[in-house]
């Protein structure tokens, strides 16, 4: 089933695009919110991304990239949104953000870096592979594998001094 809606999303049906989207809405929306901070932001990244999509979708070329080009899409949306978001705004923002209550996970997360929190959404909440992940990130495959031992071990750390999170 997967298969044929991936085709006929790759072929520019848009229902199945959209489809496919609404299948990886949760995690693609958490990916959104981890760049932007936000809920708003967020919103409108998606927003962005289902846009793209539409219209673009018919440049995958293999049927498998097509979640993988999705998440591109909305990583490449993300970093442009924040590039556009002036600064003093942004300040604001992380400042508020502070004040959201977190999933404990989600609050282990915040300790990461964005692009360690990437990482980790792509391997474990997306269940992409390590050589997706490197294809995505422009990075070898081998760098992909170190960088997810190393963020594992900072948040068994962070984990073990907040014992109470968890």
């Amino acid at each position: 089933m997967k298969f044929e809606l991936e085709q006929r999303a790759i072929r520019g049906d848009q229902e199945a695009i959209l489809s496919l989207i609404e299948m990886d809405e949760d995690i693609l929306y958490r990916m959104a919110f981890t760049y932007m901070k936000n809920e708003q932001d967020a919103m409108d990244v998606m927003q962005e991304l289902v846009y793209k999509a539409l219209k673009k979708m018919h440049t995958v070329q293999q049927h498998e990239y097509a979640r993988t080009w999705l998440v591109r899409v909305l990583i490449n949306c993300s970093k442009d949104h924040l590039r556009k978001r002036p600064p003093t705004v942004q300040i604001e923002e992380h400042h508020l953000s502070e004040w959201v209550i977190y999933s404990d996970m989600e609050r282990l997360l915040e300790h990461l870096s964005l692009s360690e929190q990437q990482l980790v959404y792509m391997k474990y909440f997306q269940q992409l592979k390590n050589k997706e992940i490197a294809e995505l990130n422009q990075i070898p495959e081998g760098t992909v594998k170190s960088k997810l031992h190393h963020i594992l071990k900072k948040l068994r750390s962070f984990a073990r001094e907040k014992e109470d999170w968890l």
